[in-house]
């Protein structure tokens, strides 16, 4: 097989493109799951509205300062769903009505709901509230000396050593990844896991990446050996096509979206036993300036559909199975004028899985009054991501500190139960 250079450069790209080159050191992989456990990200980007999603719905500043399309409601036709074990005296705490499974989930002890929570750091910027927490620091000054992801350094501190340890479940490594040579990036696996060019392609890279040994060497081989691992894998028909994934426990994903095809592809891999301990995903679409009703509506339901089917398709590893949703910052607790919500400081983290101390709302919940806002206009952070992240891995004091430098965790939710 003949290919130009241009051709050559697209299948070489091809190869790097589900990996990073810098930071690799070795590749040394088993044939087991380890007892790490597994942790599964969704970063909800955008800013998720909080207030929309959960929220005291008979707070009469909550009431005053929105109209009723953006406020979860106690009455109606869109009543809001009701959660037992909430924050705060007398306050009636409710999910939004499309978050149904959700809720089914929280009543079932699954899931747990941790609120006003985010970054120290006030910043109102989706570029440097995104960045902050996938490094997991706190401060601007922070990013200069530290380079990596908070899961990369997680990942090299347990050593976690699975033939394919961590995914992004997206078209690029997610950046909580950064500087993890062996993070690996599949979208979706509906139509294979290959090159473009299928095999002969693959072979062709095979050989180049063969002929040395530098860190793209090492990148491309190990990037070539984690495709055919994949490969491999999958299920194929007797035509030799790939055959539709089949859920298990009947659980039905929501369309073709990038949260349903993400989860789709975690749990195969999960399914696949190739080590995997580390997974994101994304769910895009929650910057809501303007027509929130209808988009929010649309978004939730998506997210609680996708969540709850990749809670059942993974049920038989529940007990090692640890799900974390993010968003960068909340939205203003004060609608605006173009029926939206402009850019906020506190939001919640929702986390579930075995382990999990679910069916409770966890956190300090700082009111709504004027004085009681961040700047006076936000729902005020009063529990450190980074604080939720680390009792999701199980961190000691020690360790906490080296996956989030400069953190010190001085109070522990107790979220969760370990061995």
């Amino acid at each position: 097989m003949q290919i130009s250079r241009r051709e050559f450069l697209k299948l070489s790209l091809a190869a790097g493109s589900f990996i990073p080159f810098s930071g690799l050191s070795q590749f040394a992989f088993a044939n087991e799951q380890n007892n790490q456990g597994m942790l599964v990200v969704i970063f909800l980007r955008g800013g998720c509205d909080a207030l929309n999603l959960v929220a005291p719905v008979n707070d009469k500043n909550y009431i005053e300062a929105r109209v009723s399309d953006l406020r979860i409601l106690d009455s109606g036709d869109h009543v809001g769903l009701k959660l037992e074990n909430g924050l705060g005296h007398a306050l009636d705490f409710r999910m939004h009505h499309e978050a149904s499974p959700l809720q089914e989930l929280y009543q079932s002890g699954k899931l747990a709901i941790v609120h006003a929570t985010g970054l120290t750091n006030g910043t109102r910027s989706h570029f440097e509230a995104q960045d902050l927490m996938e490094r997991g620091i706190s401060t601007l000054d922070q990013v200069g000396y530290v380079s990596n992801g908070w899961l990369t350094r997680y990942i090299q501190l347990q050593n976690l050593q699975g033939q394919i340890s961590a995914l992004s479940a997206s078209s690029g490594v997610a950046a909580s990844l950064l500087g993890d040579a062996r993070a690996v990036a599949i979208p979706d696996l509906q139509g294979g896991f290959q090159v473009p060019g299928g095999m002969q392609s693959f072979e062709i890279l095979r050989k180049m990446y063969s002929q040395g040994s530098t860190q793209v060497n090492l990148a491309g081989k190990s990037t070539l050996n984690s495709i055919n691992i994949v490969d491999r894998k999958l299920l194929r028909q007797s035509d030799g096509k790939y055959a539709a994934y089949q859920p298990d426990n009947g659980a039905i994903y929501d369309g073709g979206n990038e949260l349903s095809k993400g989860l789709q592809t975690i749990v195969r891999l999960i399914k696949m036993d190739v080590g995997l301990n580390v997974a994101c995903v994304d769910h895009g679409g929650w910057d809501t300036h303007e027509g929130q009703p209808g988009r929010f509506n649309n978004q939730v339901g998506q997210l609680a559909r996708n969540i709850s089917a990749f809670y059942h398709d993974a049920a038989r590893f529940e007990s090692d199975l640890t799900i974390v949703v993010m968003s960068e910052f909340g939205r203003r607790l004060r609608s605006n004028r173009s029926q939206g919500t402009d850019h906020g400081h506190g939001g919640m983290m929702l986390v579930m899985g075995g382990k999990v101390h679910g069916g409770k709302m966890y956190g300090q919940w700082p009111g709504l009054e004027t004085e009681q806002l961040d700047r006076g206009v936000d729902l005020a952070v009063t529990t450190d991501y980074r604080s939720v992240l680390a009792e999701s891995l199980n961190l000691d004091s020690s360790k906490t500190s080296k996956v989030f430098p400069g953190f010190l965790q001085n109070n522990k939710i107790d979220l969760m139960t370990f061995n």
